[in-house]
Formats: C-alpha cells, sequence, structure tokens
C-alpha cells in the first residue's frame, strides 16, 4: 500500500490496536477490516540528528526484495512524525516455542517440513546474495496454518565481494560457526547453514546443542561434539586472527549424540556443521539431500503440531543465546546506504 496521497495516521488508524514490546521497537497486532490479522513493529527514531537507524533501513530493503513463501511478507511501510510503522503479515508463534514445548511430541516427519520451509527461505536468501546473519529458532515465525517464515533482517548483508570485511559479532553465541568464533571477517552463506544446523540438533534435541556463556566455552562444545580440527579439517580457521589452540578431542559420533535418528539426517546434520566452512553443504544443496527423499515425507504444513504454552515476552526470548551486533566497518556499507535518513518520505521513495 503506498504512502503517497495518505495522512500517516490515518494510514495507521485502520489497523485497531493490541500489544507487545520489544527492545528499541513497539510491535502490536491489529486486525484489518477484511478479518486479516497483522503485526506492526513501530521503530521510533531516536532524534533529528540520528534519524533512522540503518539496521531499520536494510531491514526493509531486504524484506521488498525477498518475495518468497517461507520469508515473512512486508504489507506496507508507514511514515509517522516520530517513528515509522512497519506492518506485517500476522505470524502465530515462532519455532523457539515449539521446541521448548515438552507437551508436544515431534515426529520425524514434523522435523523434516520444519527443516524444509527453513532451507527453502535460506536457499532464496542466498539465491539473491543474501546473508542473513540471525539464523536461530525464534526469528523463524509460525503461521496458524503451520507455514514457516523466517524473519527479522536487521543484521543481514549482501555478500559476492571477495575483499569485503564484515563483523564477525553477528548471530546469537550458541548458533555462531567457529571461523567467526575465531574472529574471521570474510565469510559466506556458509555461516548461515552452519547456524540452521544448530537449529536442526535442537529440533532432533529439543534443547540448544552448544548453549554456552563464552565464545570459549561455545568452541569448547563444539570441539568436544565435533572432534578438534586436523589437517585439512582446520581449512581456513588456522588463519583466523583470534585462533586460540584446543585439546585434541576426538569428538562424539553423531548417532551416540542423537540416538534414534535416522542415517539420513544425520548425514545432512554433518554437512551442514563441517567444522571447514569450504566444505559445509549449501541451502540449495541440503535442499537435494536423500534426507528430503527418505520416508516419512515431511508433515502437511496444517497438520504440525502447535505450541499450547502462551509466548513469552518478547524481550526475554531475545536473550536467549545472546545477539550478534553486527557492527561491520565503515567500508561494509553495500550499496551506498546512508547510516542517517532523516526524511521519512524519502525513504519510501527509494525502498518501494
Amino acid at each position: 500500500m503506498p504512502l503517497a496521497g495518505r495522512c500517516p495516521q490515518d494510514a495507521l488508524a485502520h489497523y485497531p490496536t493490541h500489544l507487545l514490546v520489544r527492545s528499541f521497537v513497539h510491535s502490536f497486532v491489529r486486525p484489518l477490516v477484511r478479518q486479516e490479522s497483522v503485526a506492526i513493529k513501530k521503530i521510533r527514531v531516536s532524534g533529528e540528528e540520528d534519524g533512522i537507524h540503518v539496521t531499520a533501513l536494510r531491514e526493509i530493503k531486504y524484506l521488498k526484495e525477498l518475495d518468497h513463501p517461507n520469508v515473512v511478507r512486508l504489507i506496507e511501510v508507514i511514515s509517522l512524525k516520530r517513528s515509522i510503522a512497519l506492518v506485517f503479515e500476522r505470524m502465530d508463534t515462532d519455532l523457539e516455542e515449539v521446541i521448548k514445548d515438552k507437551t508436544l511430541v515431534l515426529s520425524k516427519g514434523d522435523i523434516k517440513a520444519y527443516m524444509l520451509g527453513m532451507l527453502q527461505a535460506l536457499s532464496h536468501c542466498h539465491e539473491r546474495w543474501v546473508l542473513h546473519r540471525d539464523i536461530k529458532p525464534n526469528n523463524f515465525l509460525l503461521s496458524r496454518d503451520g507455514k514457516i517464515k523466517l524473519t527479522d533482517f536487521g543484521l543481514s548483508r549482501v555478500y559476492g565481494s571477495p575483499d569485503r570485511k564484515y563483523s564477525s559479532q553477528v548471530f546469537a553465541r550458541w548458533y555462531r560457526p567457529p571461523e567467526l568464533l575465531f574472529g574471521s571477517t570474510c565469510y559466506g552463506p556458509s555461516v548461515d547453514v552452519w547456524a540452521l544446523g544448530c537449529v536442526f540438533a535442537e529440533l532432533l534435541m529439543r534443547k540448544p546443542w552448544f548453549a554456552a556463556e563464552s565464545d570459549v566455552e561455545v568452541l569448547s562444545l563444539i570441539f568436544n561434539a565435533l572432534g578438534t580440527p586436523k589437517g585439512e579439517d582446520w581449512g581456513g580457521l588456522k588463519n583466523m586472527p583470534g585462533l586460540l589452540k584446543f585439546p585434541d578431542r576426538k569428538g562424539v559420533p553423531l548417532k551416540t549424540q542423537f540416538p534414534g535418528v535416522e542415517a539420513e539426517a544425520l548425514d545432512l546434520l554433518s554437512k551442514m556443521v563441517a567444522l571447514d566452512a569450504r566444505r559445509r553443504i549449501s541451502a540449495a544443496g541440503a535442499l537435494e539431500h536423500a534426507y528430503f527423499k527418505a520416508n516419512p515425507p515431511p508433515t502437511a504444513p496444517e497438520h504440525l503440531p502447535k505450541p499450547h504454552k502462551p509466548e513469552q515476552p518478547e524481550e526475554a526470548k531475545r536473550k536467549r543465546g545472546g545477539r550478534g551486533t553486527g557492527n561491520d566497518d565503515e567500508e561494509d556499507e553495500e550499496d551506498d546506504e546512508p547510516k542517517k535518513q532523516k526524511d521519512f518520505g524519502d525513504v519510501s521513495k527509494t525502498l518501494f
């Protein structure tokens, strides 16, 4: 819905309000006149000099470019006097709520259905040269009819330039791959694949795989589970700026860590969490894996289980595993994106 010719307050008025608060935004759930529900994320502007934070601009930019059934839909952007309102399609819950609800039994077909939708979303992003950089369970939203959709593109970046440097302080710590934990600033889509591999493991275990309070502790858990790299397994890790020496560990076979899980699932997981980023399977390659061709087939979305517990407050959920800062270097402002934007009207013209 275009902004031109509409009073901002009138544009927002036809969305009656409900609640929810995030750290720097307010989120509201509002039913439309046509009985469709939407979620509204209201982003405050800190002042005339600061303008809209660049992460908000990036989120709008990428959501307008990424049109896919497994990516949350941005319906409208409304500029207000001291804020902007992002109007999204309404989603009922998220994958973290499913994982944590122990009253739910997740069948092999259920997990396969979730993985299929998440990989399709990630593959679409990578096909369009977008790194998400914040893959974790509560950034996958679930609709009432069981569809899973990727959200929160505030840390996303365009990739493809071989000499571009990025921040290593992205992703929640529990989902951060070893090369970022060692301080790498040159990376590609394999970082997203590692994080989704951790989400895959979390679906199988019903708890985070590498939950720890510091980067060193996360690396220790990774090497305990997968073994300390040796020879070619080090790949580019041995050249990382923050490299630390860890004791030699053999790791634990995945079939021991995930008893009862089918061989195809464990093979896919092993390829998603390869320690050498160059050997990690791509999202598109993962979709062609034998795991998705084997029985049982993925559960139909409308038959997927739904959590029974009420949602946690959003602020509490965002603390899970921390969150990356995403403060890339000055030269990493790809696409000449401005750090400040004072004219809301110009934002709508450039992003739509």
